[in-house]
């Protein structure tokens, strides 16, 4: 199937995902995403992500933002983590790119109603333009977790060495680590996935603590990927 036809099946396909929860008795309030933290924007709904490219802080913290938004909101359907249970669809797939964006964004404001019944609740005028687009940066940026699991032997193997303490080499630690993320991509496109090689290589300082912080990072997106 060409990829901009799964899209658009992948975003109809949304249509399900309501009708599912509802036949699980699953919950469907709308939970508040604080999005202080991120730039304003303007008051007019954009078609382009603008977190996509406004310095690694931004995007960061749009990540961290948007995996709250989207933990409260949009795993009921489509999946902890943004990994499809096959309930509903696989968000991962979708572009990052204009295309995308402004297919995610229509859906994200004004939800989608088929033969008069409500698919998906639009989001748009209850969470706010900021707290859309960090949603789409967590799920632009989820790793493939294939290639995660293809890596995880040597990410073990840095894990453990990072646990072990000593005296390590952190410019050494960092750059395998650096390489490793570069080999792990995103499903969408994006041109960086927010995966755990790369959040372990950004936190180590050559510290103590930045050396138990990424051991810990490692342990937890290992044990998770399992």
């Amino acid at each position: 199937m060409p990829r901009k036809t799964r899209i658009l099946a992948t975003l109809g396909a949304i249509a399900a995902a309501v009708s599912i929860a509802q036949a699980a008795g699953l919950p469907l309030d709308i939970q508040a995403v604080n999005t202080d933290a991120l730039p304003e924007l303007k008051e007019e709904w954009l078609t382009v992500n603008p977190y996509r490219d406004q310095g690694e802080e931004v995007w960061q913290q749009a990540i961290e933002i948007g995996a709250s938004g989207y933990n409260q909101n949009c795993a009921r359907c489509h999946g902890l983590g943004a990994v499809s249970g096959g309930l509903a669809p696989d968000l991962r797939f979708l572009e990052a790119e204009e295309y995308g964006d402004e297919w995610y964004m229509e859906r994200f404001r004004h939800g989608f109603t088929q033969n008069g019944v409500t698919r998906m609740p639009a989001f748009g005028a209850l969470l706010g333009q900021k707290a859309a687009w960090a949603i789409r940066t967590y799920l632009e940026t989820r790793p493939d977790e294939e290639a995660v699991s293809a890596k995880s032997a040597e990410l073990k193997a840095l894990r453990d060495t990072l646990s072990d303490g000593g005296d390590l080499d952190a410019e050494a630690i960092r750059s395998e680590l650096s390489g490793i993320a570069e080999e792990i991509e995103t499903l969408s496109g994006a041109p960086i996935a927010d995966s755990i090689a790369y959040r372990a290589a950004h936190v180590i300082d050559g510290t103590p603590e930045s050396y138990h912080k990424a051991a810990e990072t490692l342990t937890v997106g290992l044990s998770a990927a399992q």
